[in-house]
């Protein structure tokens, strides 16, 4: 090879110094609803909170309700407009999500987008194998590890379950020491019930430095549903909501009706009914602890309607994230939303065509924490370590796509296409076209843009191939240690650490 052509080949290859598709991207520009629809929405939800309230309130929680300015109606508390209204202005609008290594911080809020992680899968596709199985601990210390070499996870909640953890204290510990140990991002995590929180924050303190250190900078934020659809608090989640507050973790509250189940099968209905729901977390929460920090989870799910199986990957629940984001930011809360849950099993046409598609509506919405949106497979029951190097390319794109289309005296090109018409006929070596190629343009590992003929000799590998040995690779090569020895010895010598 020429040296000059082995020059350019090297050039190709090389990462470009300027990142074409950075997270944090600005979302906004689909919007499902006009303005009259979301204020239909929204008025109609207040209505349903006002009128028809919560049922099943806990004794200290209906006392820190009846204090903030609720009624009683029966056996349901209702809340004013008023009361719902000062809630939604003293939440915080923005707040960081912080990482163990303050690099690796997000700032969540406004129209900034950012994919991560959520689900609690059962069964894993086995790297090896490629088939289902139950999901092991294990698997959860190597999600962790896969994930944390990926640009595009901008925080992990863990993905899968420790089946073979059968002691629910044991499973809720386990699986925060997977995250301590193998990431330094921000994460998240579930408690089973409240009087396990301040053991863990034990834990998370050693991580942190010392007693009380997790507290002033929390890196770890809990995922919690207070309230079961339709229109009633849980128990025991509305426990951990307090424990939670009590020692300063920040919170996604997260409501999952399902449209034509636990709630009305018609959009506009699912939507509204999931966003009171919502609004109820947040008034709790804001009761509770004004301007304590609460991700606004508001996830409108569908089931098929003809067998009851859950559509993940449908257009639908493209389209009601894509509505749900909207509303959240038109309020100004900090929004999550989730989105790609493919319901295909395998790596194949189907996972692509519904992870392509409910992700980039969801991120063009404009959905601050877009969850569940890397690694996930079979509607939330499976994950995949193939997954998570699939959706880390397409969150690229997507990204990319958000970025848009800088247009300037430069980019118009007007001398340069003067140029190339009255000299080479070409654009090929241009100043303008290397710069573009650096700062414009978003280059592949895992999709093929070969030739025909190059692909097939070259192995003729499907994408799923050629992502299970980059998964594998990196589960090789990267093998951080974010505890110390003394940390572990110290966590070890606590609690009962599986693995």
């Amino acid at each position: 090879m020429r040296s000059g052509r082995r020059k350019k080949v090297a050039q190709r290859a090389a990462p470009t110094k300027f990142d074409p598709c950075p997270p944090g991207a600005t979302g906004g520009q689909y919007k499902p609803l006009s303005e009259t629809e979301v204020q239909q929405v929204y008025d109609t939800a207040v209505r349903l909170l006002s009128e028809l309230g919560m049922g099943e309130v806990p004794e200290r929680l209906i006392q820190d309700l009846l204090n903030n300015g609720a009624t009683i109606s029966g056996e349901r508390i209702l809340f004013p407009k008023e009361m719902i209204e000062r809630a939604i202005q003293t939440a915080p609008k923005q707040f960081t999500l912080h990482g163990r290594d303050p690099n690796r911080s997000i700032h969540i809020g406004g129209d900034s987008v950012h994919f991560g992680t959520g689900g609690a899968a059962v069964q894993t596709l086995d790297i090896d194998t490629a088939q289902y199985r139950p999901s092991t601990l294990e698997d959860l210390h190597h999600f962790t590890r896969l994930q944390d070499a990926l640009r595009n996870v901008s925080w992990f909640t863990r993905c899968c379950v420790a089946t073979d953890v059968p002691d629910n204290f044991d499973l809720d510990v386990n699986t925060v020491f997977a995250l301590l140990k193998n990431t330094t991002k921000p994460v998240a995590t579930s408690f089973t019930i409240a009087p396990h929180v301040a053991p863990i924050v034990r834990m998370l303190d050693i991580a942190a430095g010392g007693e009380g250190e997790f507290a002033k900078r929390p890196f770890l934020k809990a995922h919690i549903s207070p309230v079961i659809s339709p229109l009633r608090y849980a128990e025991d989640a509305v426990d951990v909501v307090y424990e939670c507050i009590k020692h300063n973790i920040p919170m996604s509250c997260i409501t999952a009706a399902q449209a034509g189940a636990t709630a009305p099968a018609t959009l506009a209905g699912i939507l509204t009914q999931s966003l009171a729901e919502t609004l109820a977390s947040l008034v709790m929460v804001q009761t509770i602890c004004p301007g304590f920090p609460m991700v606004f989870s508001n996830w409108p799910f569908v089931i098929d309607l003809r067998t009851g199986a859950f559509a993940g990957g449908s257009g639908e629940t493209a389209v009601l994230n894509a509505a749900s984001a909207q509303v959240s930011n038109w309020l100004g809360l900090p929004s999550g939303v989730a989105s790609s849950m493919t319901d295909a099993k395998a790596i194949d046409a189907q996972y692509g065509m519904e992870k392509g598609m409910t992700s980039i509506a969801a991120a063009l919405s404009g959905g601050n924490l877009i969850y569940e949106s890397s690694g996930m497979t079979a509607s939330l029951l499976g994950a995949s370590f193939e997954g998570f190097v699939l959706d880390d390319e397409m969150h690229s794109n997507s990204y990319r796509a958000l970025r848009g289309i800088e247009v300037n005296d430069a980019t118009l090109g007007f001398e340069t296409i003067c140029g190339a018409v009255l000299g080479e006929g070409h654009f090929l070596g241009k100043s303008d076209t290397y710069a573009a190629m650096e700062r414009d343009y978003f280059y592949p590992d895992i999709a093929d843009r070969n030739e025909p003929r190059t692909w097939a000799e070259t192995g003729a590998t499907s994408a799923w191939e050629r992502a299970n040995l980059k998964a594998k690779n990196i589960l090789t090569e990267h093998q951080p240690t974010y505890l110390t020895d003394e940390q572990q010895r110290a966590i070890r010598a606590e609690f009962n650490i599986l693995y």
